[in-house]
């Protein structure tokens, strides 16, 4: 097997609640010389982190609201628990992996947000020092990383992690972004039964939003996964991280879960 690299992006509650098999499944795949690079989020677990210090989340057109107080949670939760969790549950099942925040090494360079006004430290990234993410791979690890962006000055911002997932994968040159879920792709009733889209294009995905074939907590999935079709990244792929042998069968078969493109 020709050497294959993907970039994954998951969601920290979900990597939390994936079983053993879907870790050894990545296991297999670097045994077998397929590079996977991880980039996590961690919504759930900031807020809760937040709430307990009895800090508010508030969040504007689905960015954090991100003072310096914040900031330093969010780099706690994602940099310290999640990737750290993520790297010992690759360990436990027989994976090597080393955990990065994106502000090891200006990993992940950054400037505010447009409207940094409105949600203060939250970053779009200028560019991905891709040079460290290689380096880690020709050592044998897997790098897991945390989406916490640095500019010149060493001002920390906060990243969105599809944003993240999407930029490292275009500075890495891969062409298919894999988004973990917990859906096995956009869904769509025909005759009475619900079934799993195998492609769709932006407007497929306007058209379904508007008129309501794609509800509720699916809508900033879909949307999410159409923001890491950033820079060079000509697809994402949305599967069910629950599903057997989901990333063998995403990589090597490709006939699985639902293919966004850009139309």
């Amino acid at each position: 097997m020709s050497t294959q690299r993907f970039v994954m992006k998951c969601g920290g509650s979900t990597l939390a609640a994936l079983p053993d098999a879907f870790f050894e499944d990545l296991r297999s795949l670097q045994e077998r010389g397929v590079q996977p690079v991880i980039v996590h989020g961690g919504g759930p677990a900031i807020n809760e982190t937040l709430g307990k210090l009895g800090i508010e989340s508030r969040f504007v057109n689905g960015l954090r609201v991100t003072d310096e107080a914040t900031l330093d949670v969010v780099e706690m939760v994602l940099a310290g628990r999640i990737n750290k969790e993520i790297v010992r549950k690759l360990g436990k099942n027989g994976a090597k992996a080393i955990g990065l925040s994106g502000t090891d090494g200006n990993l992940i360079e950054a400037k505010p947000v447009a409207n940094s006004d409105e949600v203060g430290l939250v970053g779009d990234v200028t560019s991905v020092n891709a040079a460290i993410i290689e380096g880690i791979i020709a050592m044998g690890y897997l790098p897991v990383i945390a989406p916490i962006g640095i500019d010149g000055a060493s001002q920390r911002y906060n990243i969105n992690a599809d944003t993240a997932a999407g930029a490292v994968a275009s500075h890495l040159g891969v062409d298919t972004m894999i988004v973990v879920t917990d859906v096995p792709g956009i869904m769509r009733t025909v005759n009475g039964e619900k079934v799993v889209l195998p492609s769709v294009t932006f407007a497929d995905i306007q058209e379904m939003i508007a008129s309501g074939e794609i509800y509720g907590g699916m809508i900033p999935k879909v949307r999410a996964a159409m923001s890491c079709l950033h820079g060079n990244v000509k697809e994402v792929l949305i599967v069910d991280g629950a599903a057997e042998r989901v990333l063998s069968r995403a990589v090597t078969e490709g006939q699985i879960g639902t293919r966004i493109t850009r139309g």
